[in-house]
């Protein structure tokens, strides 16, 4: 098994065919969006392949070290960045093939009119820990 992060960009990705902002749509589409959400992680964990997800706020602020003793550095109270995360989904599947598929499937999360967003999701593999050299 293998670990993929699944990115729902806000923007930075290519425009989706849907292409109508979540704060234009009526309650009951986001509700439908939110289901169809939670639906897809309740399959994925009684098949033993959701690890979690979360939706993120549009906010944000870019942090930095700026060197001992000094307070961190800020670019102010939002994200200063044409890519910006909507949410995430960790997925532990056998195979990139699967990951694909999964993700093909999330992106068909209906928005604006009950129709399938077609939203642009980036697959991640985790970092696998290099394999340990004894002599």
């Amino acid at each position: 098994m293998a670990k993929y992060l699944l990115l729902k960009h806000y923007r930075g990705a290519p425009t989706p065919v849907n292409d109508v902002p979540m704060e234009q749509w009526t309650p009951e589409e986001v509700s439908a969006h939110i289901q169809y959400m939670q639906d897809f992680a309740d399959r994925l964990e009684g098949t033993g392949e959701f690890v979690d997800g979360q939706a993120l706020s549009p906010e944000g602020t870019f942090v930095r070290y700026d060197g001992e003793g000094r307070p961190p550095v800020t670019d102010g109270p939002f994200a200063e960045t044409k890519d910006l995360i909507a949410g995430w989904m960790v997925i532990d599947v056998d195979t990139y093939d699967r990951a694909l598929e999964l993700a093909g499937e999330l992106s068909a999360a209906p928005g604006a009119g009950g129709k399938p967003i077609h939203e642009w999701l980036e697959v991640r593999p985790f970092l696998a820990a290099p394999p340990t050299i004894r002599e």
